[in-house]
């Protein structure tokens, strides 16, 4: 196994024990709790030390990570990605009794996913739900960890037209099968065994459904692999896993996870929120800056946002910018847009090719064709809070928003590389130039 197979076997398992972004949170504090990262709360006073790492949580689904130097620190150096990805949420009062024949479970899409991998795969519901515990309502997470139920397609037999394009509507095509009659009324009695607890003490859930499918590495020379969530798991993975690797003496550097990115941002937990000016106000008063230096701090930092990037289609080459097309295995994406749904400017995009060059990894360019508007990303939702130097970034895939993504192998390696040569470096951003180490 070569190094950046076993990188990617690293980010697969990850991604399996992670079904929700509440437990892609849990496990991030796990893992930077076991390298000596140490936990705060916003309902507490922060006491911060020089050499000291920390982590914050907001909402139990995003997370703010960062390394304080030995000395003052002049900057921050900051990745941001987000936990979440498109999905369906299973509803209140779930159950639907059909025909005296079935169960199903009511739901509702959250995000732009594509419909059509969903059918005829196993799936399983995770997420958390709120227990009252005495007079505190607390938070428990919830993962079934089997296959629990399935959207069954509609026979060819019955649907002559279903390979010439389907339009699916979420309440009658996509709603998945949970059991045969009889089993009405045992949705909530499941959660409550799975936390040993009365199902009258469950006041509340947010649930999810998630592809069961494990991951896989495939292709003639094992280049490609396969595997839910990669959007943008690929990225946050990646951010949290180079920050324990990278040090810096004279910049602060951050690994913000946000959540609800594939629904706009507008929560309290998501980009478009306080949380990261929130931490980074806080971190600037706990080491002694006063208001003034701390934007002065603010005005000299620089963040990379990362959310994977489409790549070239096989199928579909002409989907694609006829002179920026991102292919898989070949590192990080720029991405570029003129109604600046990205961030990326001429100069925030030379100091991230400059990073990838240190790196000695390989980096290319995404623009969308001009005929055909794309997505947009946390990037600019961040800034219109913390305003600051941003490049948008990626990894090219296919079949973004599946619950089957694909990616090049090599790419999780190269992000990892080159978010650690981002932290290791020194970047001093100004208007009019840009400093490096």
């Amino acid at each position: 196994m070569n190094e950046y197979e076993q990188t990617t076997r690293e980010l697969i398992r990850f991604i399996e024990k992670s079904p929700s972004s509440y437990h892609v949170i849990e496990n991030f504090a796990s893992l930077l709790k076991e390298h000596g990262f140490e936990a705060l709360s916003e309902n507490d006073g922060w006491e911060l030390f020089p050499g000291h790492d920390y982590f914050v949580t907001r909402g139990q689904s995003s997370l703010i990570a960062f390394r304080v130097p030995e000395q003052a620190f002049e900057n921050f150096q900051i990745t941001a990605a987000h936990s979440d990805s498109p999905t369906f949420r299973i509803k209140e009062n779930p159950e639907i009794s059909v025909q005296s024949r079935y169960v199903q479970l009511n739901v509702e899409k959250y995000g732009g996913m594509l419909c059509a991998p969903w059918f005829d795969r196993p799936l399983s519901v995770a997420g958390r739900a709120m227990v009252r515990c005495g007079n505190v309502l607390e938070s428990r997470l919830v993962n079934f960890d089997r296959d629990l139920c399935m959207i069954p397609s509609l026979a060819i037999h019955m649907n002559r037209e279903a390979n010439s394009g389907t339009d699916y509507k979420i309440q009658r095509d996509l709603l998945p099968l949970i059991g045969a009659e009889g089993s009405e009324g045992s949705f909530l009695s499941m959660i409550a065994e799975q936390l040993k607890v009365p199902e009258n003490d469950i006041l509340s859930y947010d649930l999810s459904l998630y592809n069961r499918v494990p991951g896989t590495i495939w292709g003639i020379r094992n280049e490609f692999f396969s595997c839910g969530k990669l959007d943008d798991l690929m990225c946050a993975w990646s951010a949290v896993t180079a920050l324990m690797d990278g040090v810096n003496d004279r910049s602060i550097c951050v690994a913000a996870i946000f959540d609800n990115e594939e629904v706009g941002s507008r929560t309290m937990q998501g980009a478009d929120s306080t949380f990261l000016s929130d931490t980074l106000e806080r971190i600037s008063i706990c080491l002694g800056k006063n208001h003034q230096e701390h934007l002065m701090a603010i005005a000299s930092s620089f963040m990379i946002s990362a959310d994977n990037a489409h790549a070239v289609h096989p199928h579909f080459p002409e989907k694609s910018d006829p002179t920026n097309r991102p292919g898989m295995n070949h590192g990080p994406v720029i991405k570029f847009n003129a109604a600046q749904k990205y961030t990326s400017t001429a100069a925030s995009a030379a100091l991230f090719r400059e990073i990838c060059a240190a790196a000695g990894v390989p980096c290319q360019t995404f623009v969308n064709h001009s005929d055909m508007p794309g997505g947009s990303t946390l990037g600019n939702l961040a800034n219109a809070h913390v305003s600051l130097h941003t490049v948008d970034i990626g990894m090219a895939q296919l079949a973004m928003h599946s619950p089957y993504e694909t990616a090049g192998v090599k790419d999780t390696l190269y992000l990892v590389q080159a978010l650690v040569t981002f932290y290791r470096t020194h970047v001093d951003c100004r208007d009019d130039a840009f400093t490096i180490g």
